[in-house]
C-alpha cells in the first residue's frame, strides 16, 4: 500500500484518467473528490462489499440450479 500525505487542495493522479483531490479537512474527517471516467464504477467500501456478497450468492445459487437441472436431466434420460 502506498501512503501519501496531502494537504487540503492537493491532489494525486492515478494514471492518466483518475484524479483524487483533498477538498477539506475538519478534525478527523477528510472530504475527498475523485474524478474518474464515466465507465469506471466508484463505490464506498461498504457498498462494494455488499455487491461482492450478492455476487457470491448469485454464483452459488446458479451452481446449485445447474446441479439440480443436471440431476433432473439425468433422471429423465434414464427413464427413456
Amino acid at each position: 500500500m502506498l501512503i501519501l500525505s496531502r494537504r487540503s487542495g492537493e491532489s494525486i493522479h492515478l494514471g492518466d484518467d483518475i484524479k483524487v483531490s483533498i477538498l477539506a479537512i475538519k478534525g478527523k474527517q477528510v472530504k475527498v473528490g475523485i474524478e474518474v471516467p464515466d465507465d469506471i464504477p466508484v463505490y464506498r467500501e461498504e457498498v462494494f462489499k455488499k455487491i461482492q456478497q450478492e455476487n457470491e450468492m448469485a454464483i452459488q445459487t446458479c451452481a446449485e440450479d445447474l446441479v439440480a437441472a443436471a440431476n433432473i436431466w439425468t433422471r429423465s434420460s434414464k427413464k427413456k
